[in-house]
């Protein structure tokens, strides 16, 4: 950045000392005179300051302060400082700026901005008043009369310290009652403000609002750094929509199909995956015929492919599940991704030894053969625990490849179980025919 004032090595020495006192003066200063101060820093330092401010004013200097000046500072900033002020603009905007970074940071500060559907943070409203907490109550009073002029109302402040942590909720009948000397810290009622997590689920954070009678609350994020509020309505609406969407894409419907969609359109998200699901079903059954000879000979071996496809099938649905609760949420970072699958394999494993062993016995009773408890036993142990590790691998497998998780991977799951414990149980069948025909 060039320096276009005589005082720019005492700005710049000064932000080098003391950012967070800085970042003070530059919010008691007009925005024209804020950009100009940050044009004459170093983009080093001038990030450092714009980290100092409050997200939601940050995000309106920015706004103001034209593409190359945001390249040269939203480049420097950690991703999840750069994200929590980005929030704050339009999509029209935000993407305006993002274009103009490098693909790597472009690509960081997307992933923080990519809230996952169904949480909080894709509902919230990013419109509030937040205050810092060491202003007076005077300086406050005159801020949102000056916010009520530009036709910006509210009821509720909430302050906040430094570097945007959550400090507190005031009412304004709190700030008027105030000594005009007072600062919001002393304000404030002592004690943890309720708070929702941006990747709560709308579920979950609707029901924490209905106990509390609540008709907002405000949405932080892991730091307890405010991003915005949500509305009770809000959530309502988002836990419907939400909730039809996927569970028409787990069975391979569009999520955006409703009830009375144009019969083309709905033609046109149904089939791609019918024709997938019929496809899978032929692998299935091409499975089935390689063994056609050892059926023939013990028929009684098609009664328990239901069994073993039923069982293999709940199984890996619920590891499926589980894992795709853990990407919704965010819980599973990448280098804990083998982990995971690891787990729900063994899970799978340990399950299939204890169903194996109780349908071995059931099948042993039933049949007269204790061969026909190993055979089917053998098969379930096999079947469970690939379906742990397809049921955990599959979500995960089309997220890095760029696939919506929740897109039909109910339908690949079940090709799997169905091939792998067809092929298992038929396979351990052949091994053992010469027991099971009498």
């Amino acid at each position: 950045m060039a320096e276009t004032s005589p005082f720019a090595p005492l700005i710049r020495t000064y932000f080098e000392q003391s950012p967070s006192a800085a970042a003070r003066i530059l919010e008691t200063m007009s925005e024209e005179e804020v950009v100009e101060v940050l044009r004459v820093l170093p983009s080093g330092l001038a990030a450092r300051a714009v980290q100092q401010l409050q997200s939601n004013y940050a995000a309106t200097l920015l706004n103001d302060a034209g593409v190359e000046l945001v390249k040269e500072i939203v480049k420097e900033m950690e991703p999840e400082h750069a994200a929590s002020i980005l929030l704050h603009l339009s999509e029209e905007a935000r993407a305006r700026f993002l274009e103009h970074l490098p693909r790597k940071r472009r690509r960081e500060i997307r992933e923080q901005l990519t809230f996952p559907k169904g949480s909080v943070g894709r509902l919230m409203s990013r419109q509030f008043l937040s205050l810092r907490k060491h202003i007076t109550a005077k300086s406050a009073i005159a801020r949102i009369r000056l916010l009520a002029k530009k036709g910006s109302s509210a009821s509720y402040a909430y302050v906040v310290d430094e570097r945007n942590h959550l400090a507190g909720v005031m009412n304004m009948r709190e700030l008027m009652l105030a000594e005009p000397e007072q600062t919001l810290a002393e304000i404030i009622q002592p004690g943890e403000v309720f708070t929702l997590d941006s990747f709560m689920s709308s579920e979950d954070a609707a029901s924490e609002l209905s106990k509390r009678r609540y008709f907002a609350a405000p949405v932080v994020d892991a730091e307890k750094r405010l991003l915005g509020v949500v509305r009770a309505e809000q959530l309502i609406q988002g836990v419907r929509e939400d909730a039809a969407e996927d569970i028409q894409k787990m069975f391979g419907v569009g999520g955006d199909e409703e009830v009375f969609s144009p019969i083309s359109y709905s033609l046109r998200q149904r089939l791609p995956w019918l024709h997938v699901n019929l496809a899978t079903a032929f692998m299935a059954a091409a499975v089935v015929a390689f063994f056609e000879d050892i059926i023939a000979k013990i028929t009684v071996l098609a009664v328990f492919l239901p069994i073993v496809a039923g069982q293999g099938g709940n199984a890996g649905a619920q590891s499926l599940a589980i894992v795709m609760r853990g990407l919704v949420m965010r819980e599973i970072p990448k280098e804990k991704q083998m982990q995971l699958v690891m787990k729900e394999a063994l899970i799978g494993t340990i399950g299939g030894l204890i169903t194996g062993l109780v349908t071995a016995l059931v099948a042993w009773v039933w049949q007269g053969n204790a061969y026909f408890g190993v055979v089917i036993g053998l098969g379930m142990i096999v079947n469970l625990a690939v379906a742990g590790l397809a049921g955990a691998s599959i979500p995960l497998l089309m997220r890095a490849a760029g696939l919506d998780p929740a897109q039909c991977s109910n339908i690949l799951l079940t090709t799997v179980t169905d091939v792998i414990g067809f092929f298992a149980f038929l396979g351990f069948a052949v091994l053992f025919q010469s027991h099971l025909i009498k």
